[in-house]
């Protein structure tokens, strides 16, 4: 699968649609990608910690990985620096510094530095705006590259967390319980020969 394809499944979301077999060969290459992104290029180092402050509030560690264990905030950046057009980050980050101006404005203090009540504060009056925007403009999404999505920030932000969540290894296996199959089974190959015994003398 091409690196294009895989970027748009990722970004979109679409990724999480598909068949089993599909879904495998875009985890791997996902992970591959994310991998060889070595350091934020497009969050700087204030906006790429209250990425992941944010995502772990989304997907936070219980018995199974959280949201910055598998390496969410380098997933988006990734996402926002080979995929997204520039309008696109230009609504993302401005949406990181609403984000702060909130925890200012409420709390005197950026959200990275709020407590986990003030923090879950701000996300719960941001998910709520979500809902009420999809319900004041449920058939009017926003065409990115020919998908569909919210041209909202906090929406974007937990669809890029819970598809970085679910296409890591720790979210298809221990979440959605996906299987890695082995690579190849080759069910008519031909038997080795067998030597026959010599005969006793």
């Amino acid at each position: 699968m091409q690196r294009r394809d895989v970027l748009r499944l990722l970004a979109t979301g679409a990724a999480l649609q598909l068949a089993p077999t599909k879904l495998f060969a875009v985890l791997r290459e996902a992970r591959s990608l994310v991998q060889a992104h070595t350091s934020p290029k497009t969050l700087n180092a204030h906006q790429y910690e209250t990425v992941k402050a944010m995502a772990e509030m989304i997907i936070p560690r219980t018995d199974t990985p959280g949201a910055t264990e598998v390496g969410t905030a380098d997933f988006i950046d990734l996402v926002l620096t080979e995929w997204c057009d520039e309008l696109d980050c230009k609504r993302f980050l401005d949406g990181l510094s609403d984000v702060d101006s909130r925890a200012q404005g409420l709390f005197g203090k950026d959200f990275v530095d709020c407590s986990a009540m003030q923090q879950a504060d701000i996300l719960t009056a941001l998910g709520e705006k979500m809902i009420e925007e999809s319900k004041a403009s449920p058939s009017q999404p926003t065409r990115m590259r020919g998908y569909s999505y919210s041209p909202s920030f906090y929406p974007m932000l937990r669809r890029l967390t819970l598809t970085a969540y679910y296409t890591s290894e720790a979210g298809a296996t221990d979440e959605l319980h996906f299987e890695i199959v082995p690579g190849e089974y080759q069910g008519c190959a031909e038997p080795a020969p067998v030597k026959e015994a010599s005969e006793h003398q």
